[in-house]
């Protein structure tokens, strides 16, 4: 698991020059592309998501494009249209912006139920069909989607489809004030992104991506992810709880987060510090619960402070 370990390492390093303060966040997002998943940022303006995708596609070398998702887009600005040219006699497609590499979703619940729809194909089956004919999506491809969690006027909620296919939930939050005089003294004369460098090629990336796949998962450790997974269905404020999705997302992710950490096996310890960011925003929590503010993040601590957490065995 060195590859993988040196892969991350050098990835975090360099995007830890730009977004200052936000290890374990950068860790995150870098687990969830080893995963090939999709992270939803939610978060208030300016503590630099937009930054976070444009780090992160700058250190592999991918292309980047932003979507600004706004009442009025249609889902063929996303996915690409067909163009009759005149000279040809046939018809052309062309790709919309969904056809990069790393695709940052800019205010995704802005958009209309419809356009929104527009990015389900493309992220869990890595293709889009327009005119009846599939294009794939490139590798590696990672949509990074954004939302304010204050602000709802004039946005449409997520639906429970669409929640369900991010692999991970983060927010990125406020600095602390001496992170903060950092970010002032390294953007004084020029911004670092604009000086950033590539640091490891996409096909490095795409082999940790298989590497990953060989990291150990103890029986045990299934277990009790499955544990964990079952306790928000029966949580007396949740009224539906995690999809086996979700099963899936702390069993891959667990194995990124081992080989990032140096290990090619996964700790219960690994499962704790994923289960808030690949289960919370899979929940939907009772309408009573909804008028006493229970939040997910919270059922998803109180589930894991009452599962049992495992022993250990001897590998043979």
């Amino acid at each position: 698991m060195d590859g993988i370990q040196d892969v991350a390492g050098r990835v975090v390093e360099n995007v830890e020059r730009v977004i200052i303060g936000k290890h374990e966040e950068v860790e995150m997002a870098l687990v969830a592309m080893l995963c090939r998943g999709h992270v939803l940022i939610e978060d208030v303006p300016g503590v630099g998501k937009t930054v976070l995708a444009k780090s992160l596609a700058k250190s592999i070398g991918c292309s980047f494009r932003r979507i600004q998702f706004t009442p009025d887009l249609l889902p063929s600005d996303v996915t690409g249209v067909s163009v009759f040219n005149q000279k040809t006699r046939e018809f052309e497609f062309r790709h919309g912006p969904i056809m990069a590499q790393i695709v940052l979703v800019d205010e995704i619940n802005r958009a209309t139920p419809k356009t929104q729809s527009a990015l389900l194909e493309a992220m869990e089956e890595r293709q889009v069909t327009v005119d009846d004919r599939t294009y794939p999506m490139p590798e590696p491809f990672l949509i990074l989607a954004t939302q304010n969690p204050i602000e709802y006027e004039g946005t449409f909620p997520l639906p429970e489809a669409q929640l369900d296919r991010f692999l991970m939930r983060i927010s990125l939050g406020h600095p602390e004030p001496a992170e903060e005089i950092r970010i002032l003294d390294a953007q004084q004369f020029v911004h670092p992104l604009e000086t950033l460098e590539q640091v490891v090629e996409a096909e490095e990336l795409l082999a940790a991506q298989e590497e990953v796949k060989g990291v150990h998962v103890d029986p045990l450790i299934k277990e009790y992810i499955v544990a964990v997974v079952n306790a928000t269905r029966d949580y007396p404020d949740v009224y539906l709880g995690a999809s086996p999705r979700g099963s899936l997302g702390l069993h891959k992710t667990g194995q990124a987060l081992a080989a990032v950490r140096g290990r090619d096996y996964v700790v219960p310890d690994d499962i704790k510090v994923l289960a808030e960011p690949v289960l919370a925003h899979r929940l939907i929590v009772s309408p009573s619960a909804r008028i006493k503010n229970v939040d997910t993040r919270y059922v998803v601590q109180d589930i894991l402070s009452s599962v049992p957490v495992p022993g250990t065995r001897v590998r043979r």
